[in-house]
């Protein structure tokens, strides 16, 4: 039997990339004593693996494909075939950035002011390249974790990653610039994507994947309406193209199907019953496939 090797992150985006893979249609089980999770799909054999180390295994072989973000892939300079973004992340759906960050308190304005200074960071290599880029000669020390607490004593300042800032601000810190923004994609092993039942495989992965992360913070609304209160409806509803117009066994009567964002709806529903729309349902969406 053809099977997938497919590695998922270990770590800070485990637990968000296991509920995307429910939404999509896959229930994986991990054993906390395993790196091998079971997963309803006997084509696939899955794998955990940091997010860090995760474009390198794939470059090698070792998987077939995976999920890390775009900053790892930098990190290794690793040659990969990026098959798609997958905005999420560990507490949004959306990206991350790597900063550069210093003490509220220190004189340092600019990255220039960080000649000859040391920077803390997991991301040693996109950091030095990044420091070259501005024409800033400092020192670059690999951080083991806990980095935003490592200025002004460890280190002048930080390239560390933050969703919202707000960890960096609780200790202290302030950004100065930013270094990379990043966010999960797809990748595969140049081999595996020139196979064509793993290709294949890869993309139907990916179309749920990404039908999942289209789905996130949207429902779906059906509801019924008079022919001559139609045009009022519509006014109401925003849509994801167009909303779906069915004719009832009541000539006078159709069904409206639509999606809109969920944190609309409370709005949405008293509009709706204004305009004289009846048998509202809500109902929750797990893909969109467009």
């Amino acid at each position: 039997m053809n099977r997938l090797k497919l590695g998922l992150p270990k770590g800070s985006l485990q637990d968000a990339s296991l509920q995307l893979f429910r939404r999509a249609g896959y229930e994986i089980t991990i054993n906390p004593r395993s790196y091998f999770p079971a997963i309803d799909d006997d084509e696939i054999e899955c794998m955990l693996i940091r997010a860090q180390e995760m474009a390198r295994y794939v470059e090698d072989g070792v998987l077939d494909a995976g999920l890390t973000g775009k900053d790892w892939i930098l990190e290794n300079q690793a040659t990969v075939v990026e098959v798609a973004d997958l905005i999420y992340a560990k507490q949004t759906l959306g990206k991350v950035r790597w900063v550069l960050a210093v003490p509220e308190k220190s004189p340092f304005q600019c990255v220039q002011d960080l000649e000859g200074k040391v920077v803390a960071t997991e991301l040693v290599g996109v950091c030095k390249r990044y420091l070259e880029g501005k024409g800033v000669k400092a020192k670059v020390e690999f951080s083991w974790g806990a980095t935003e607490v490592k200025p002004p004593v460890l280190a002048d300042a930080i390239v560390e990653v933050t969703e919202t800032g707000s960890s960096l601000r609780a200790n202290g810190l302030r950004i100065l610039e930013t270094v990379l923004e990043s966010n999960t994609k797809f990748i595969a092993n140049r081999t595996a994507w020139d196979e064509p039942w793993k290709r294949a495989k890869i993309e139907m992965l990916v179309m749920l994947l990404q039908g999942a992360i289209d789905a996130s913070g949207k429902v779906g609304l059906m509801l019924n309406v008079l022919r001559q209160d139609l045009e009022n409806v519509l006014a109401v509803l925003p849509a994801l193209k167009r909303p779906t117009i069915s004719q009832l066994s009541d000539p006078e009567w159709v069904a409206v199907n639509t999606v809109i964002e969920e944190k609309t709806v409370r709005e949405i529903i008293p509009r709706l019953k204004a305009a004289r729309a009846q048998g509202i349902v809500e109902y929750p969406l797990n893909k969109i496939v467009l």
